[in-house]
């Protein structure tokens, strides 16, 4: 998907474009006014008050009509400069505008762009002509409160999107409906995945059983994953006392991004936005001697956190979620091998999901800000260049951006492109010397000494949530058949004269860890197999009297046309090997 922000041309085009909008909505509705059009990631919008009235979907239509006008008319688009007091004289009858330009510095030029009968102030730059802004789409309309203040008046906002030529247009708009089609909102409404309800809380996912399945799934499979390399699982609760969080640094460094502390007998408890500091405990409650190290403990943790209302993105961003999450207790001297470890599993990891589209990104310290970190500089460029070092040893391709780091330490992120174009973090590796130093986590050297531990936190799923919304989306629901909640699904072709054999195929199926049902519903076989296509099951087995007599089943996968003819024998076997090697 275009990022129309970041595009320069396409940026030009699209501001113009939420011009060549407001003239239209003008042209219709002579009372309204403007507050501001800016470009977007998906297109442009503008804020507008049209006093009491109010869009409604058929009106898009009609604005568009009235802009594909504006565009023939093939107006020039000229740029003006004037002064702060004639801006102020010019724009008077317009509040929105008065706004903006008394918040402009006094000896301020203001620049302004006309197009035929309409005027509106703008930074710029602007294309030449409204026809250059022929090929338009208006997308949708909302709500948005003047300055995002929920005490101030609800404006009409209008969202459309502009290319530079018809095919352009055509191709992304083509996008945007498989986009539409991928979001995994959509899907998780559609395919029972998962709900949302105001009634339980805002940001509050609730797993229904198909996406409970799914869950459970990956945690099994990464945590056997873990076990092979080492990993020892445990589980900490959720709530915990704010000393924690005060020894971590969290509660300071962190509290705008918690729920709110909770009194109770005079103590003061929260909801865990993290389970590291926990991890610090458990490891500091027994002696450690250099031999013991690394230590790695891991958990599928609980943690919140209170994401903003406008930040929440389904699963993909909730208040609510659960991570994937080790911390590795180890020397100095194995910081190297268990970050390559790390790097390695996590490579393991999306080799088995077959991601490709994925990059690793260097997450630094703002060394302008630095008052939002804690710890020492020294600490800081020491940490930045090991995990610098251990990237290049690697041959990883990576890139460095500053400010994105940790506020206890630098890390690695695993950035993945996913179908709707959103840059989404899975998978992470953050080195750590400074909660070791404030939780003052020690172990015996070969000297007999006591000193201290290296921390690296990983999470090579990331956040089990996110890891789901973005595997919905990459798949359009349509889940491998190791993963999903859903594998087979058996039609009788009569349900009164085959459901027996359907019965024992699908008793047979479970016997061996597969999820089968039956749907021997009193429906027409056609809408059945319908049925399950929509409900993107990967395997629909149907049966007859021709089944029965050679004990055998037809299959068919989903998306597919074609069906084939197998014993059930030979099925089972090739279903189970399929599972088997995630294929």
């Amino acid at each position: 998907m275009r990022n129309f922000k970041e595009d320069a041309a396409l940026n030009t085009l699209n501001h113009s474009c939420a011009h060549l909008m407001a003239q239209a909505v003008k042209h219709l509705y002579p009372n309204a006014k403007f507050w501001v059009g800016p470009v977007v990631e998906e297109g442009f919008y503008y804020d507008i008050d049209l006093g009491d009235a109010v869009i409604r979907d058929e009106d898009l239509a009609k604005i568009e009509k009235e802009m594909k006008k504006c565009a023939k008319a093939d107006k020039r688009i000229v740029r003006q400069e004037i002064t702060r007091a004639e801006a102020l004289e010019q724009f008077a009858d317009d509040p929105y505008k008065v706004d903006l330009i008394e918040r402009m510095p006094e000896d301020t030029n203001i620049s302004m762009y006309t197009q035929g009968d309409f005027t509106d102030l703008c930074r710029g730059p602007h294309v030449s002509s409204t026809k250059e802004c022929r090929n338009f789409k208006l997308l949708k309309h909302s709500g948005a409160y003047w300055k995002g203040d929920k005490n101030n008046k609800v404006l009409q906002r209008i969202y459309g999107v502009c290319l530079p030529t018809a095919e352009d247009l055509e191709d992304h708009l083509k996008d945007l409906e498989d986009a539409k089609q991928r979001d995994h909102r959509k899907l998780g409404k559609d395919l029972s995945v998962f709900m949302f309800s105001e009634t339980v809380g805002s940001g509050l996912p609730m797993w229904l059983p198909n996406g409970f399945t799914i869950r459970r799934i990956l945690s099994d499979y990464i945590m056997d994953k873990e076990l092979a390399q080492g990993y020892v699982h445990v589980m900490t609760p959720s709530v915990v006392s704010t000393k924690l969080y005060k020894i971590s640094g969290h509660l300071a460094h962190y509290k705008d991004d918690m729920f709110p502390i909770m009194e109770r007998d005079g103590d003061e408890y929260c909801l865990r936005p993290m389970n590291c500091p926990e991890h610090m405990i458990m490891y500091k409650s027994t002696l450690h001697s250099y031999r013991d190290l690394p230590v790695r403990i891991a958990e599928i943790a609980n943690d919140f956190r209170f994401e903003a209302g406008g930040a929440l993105t389904g699963i993909e961003r909730s208040r609510a979620f659960t991570q994937n999450d080790s911390h590795i207790f180890c020397t100095p001297e194995q910081i190297a091998q268990e970050i390559k470890n790390v790097t390695k599993l996590i490579l393991d990891v999306y080799g088995d999901f077959g991601f490709e589209n994925y990059s690793f990104r260097l997450s630094l310290r703002d060394k302008e800000n630095t008052e939002k970190y804690f710890g020492n500089d020294a600490l800081w460029e020491k940490s930045e260049a090991e995990l610098r070092e251990v990237l290049k040893e690697m041959g990883v391709p990576y890139y460095e951006a500053e400010g994105e780091a940790a506020f206890y330490g630098p890390k690695i992120d695993v950035q993945v492109r996913s179908a709707l174009g959103h840059d989404v973090t899975l998978s992470t590796i953050q080195l750590d010397y400074q909660l070791p130093e404030r939780f003052e986590l020690e172990y015996v050297d070969h000297t007999g000494a006591k000193v201290r531990p290296v921390v690296i936190h990983r999470a090579i799923l990331g956040s089990l949530d996110r890891f789901v919304a973005f595997l919905l989306e990459e798949t359009k629901g349509a889940l491998p058949l190791w993963l999903s909640p859903r594998q087979v699904v058996v039609i009788p072709v009569s349900p009164e004269a085959h459901s027996e054999y359907a019965e024992k195929v699908v008793s047979e199926l479970k016997k061996h860890g597969v999820r089968a049902e039956l749907d021997n519903r009193n429906e027409k076989l056609g809408y059945r197999i319908r049925e399950a296509q929509t409900h993107k099951i990967p395997v629909e087995i149907v049966v007859g009297d021709g089944e029965i007599a050679d004990q055998a089943v037809t299959v068919r996968r989903y998306g597919k046309k074609e069906a084939a003819k197998s014993s059930l024998n030979d099925f089972i076997n090739d279903i189970l090997d399929e599972i088997a090697s995630r294929r």
